[in-house]
């Protein structure tokens, strides 16, 4: 199964940030960090092993005004999904906080069930964009366009449909094992004509183009049942 994915809530109301944390950690989707300002958060984001896969950014923070915080954010180069949260609901709030990059607008008080739909509905999207990178290894993986950069070589490395579905849900099990059935189904979906030879064979050609030593790897790993990438090999989400 995919690892959880890493939310960061910004919001300077304990409870309700307590309570957002807990409910997105339930069903095991999500893993929820937390900051209750903006300085709080930048510091967050700037740690080297930070990752977060969207942003909740409450519009009322204590020392900046939410929608200033997220044109900073997307100033940086930061592309992850941005739900504000407010207690402003008129149309000219949602659109200043829409034309400060936000992705979704959510009006408190709101219910739960709903923000977690909205937060699945906006990691979709982006899952699906060019804005979407991820780090591996020495390379910038983009999704949908299929490629790998690699900066240091300027080399361009490119993926077929089902070497980049294969990078893209091993990167999302963070680095745990992923059982060459579940890989299978994920990939190729619930095909009895399809072996696992046939994924053995897609991965074998992948470590051909991404490993320096294909017969040692050292970025895409067999595990016990299945393959995981090294856990040294997975960098932030470039969001």
């Amino acid at each position: 199964m995919t690892a959880p994915r890493p939310i960061l809530i910004v919001e300077d109301d304990a409870a309700l940030r307590a309570t957002l944390a807990e409910q997105l950690a339930l069903d095991g989707d999500f893993t929820a960090d937390e900051a209750e300002s903006a300085k709080e958060a930048e510091e967050k984001l700037a740690s080297a092993d930070a990752r977060y896969d969207a942003i909740l950014l409450d519009i009322g923070l204590p020392d900046v005004d939410g929608r200033d915080f997220c044109a900073k954010l997307r100033r940086e180069g930061r592309r992850m999904p941005v739900i504000m949260l407010t207690g402003q609901d008129a149309e000219q709030d949602v659109v200043r906080g829409l034309d400060s990059g936000a992705n979704d607008y959510i009006a408190k008080p709101f219910r739960l069930p709903e923000l977690l739909a909205r937060v699945r509905a906006q990691l979709r999207v982006f899952d699906n964009s060019e804005d979407a990178v991820f780090t591996i290894g020495p390379y910038m993986f983009r999704p949908s366009a299929k490629l790998l950069l690699e900066p240091a070589r300027n080399r361009k490395i490119r993926l077929t449909d089902k070497e980049s579905a294969i990078l893209k849900f091993l990167y999302r099990a963070g680095g745990k094992p992923v059982q060459r059935q579940v890989l299978l189904n994920e990939v190729w979906g619930y095909n009895s004509a399809v072996t696992t030879h046939t994924l053995e064979t897609h991965v074998y050609r992948l470590r051909q183009k991404i490993e320096p030593d294909p017969a040692n790897a050292s970025l895409l790993l067999t595990a016990s049942g299945g393959y995981k990438l090294a856990p040294a090999a997975l960098g932030a989400g470039h969001a």
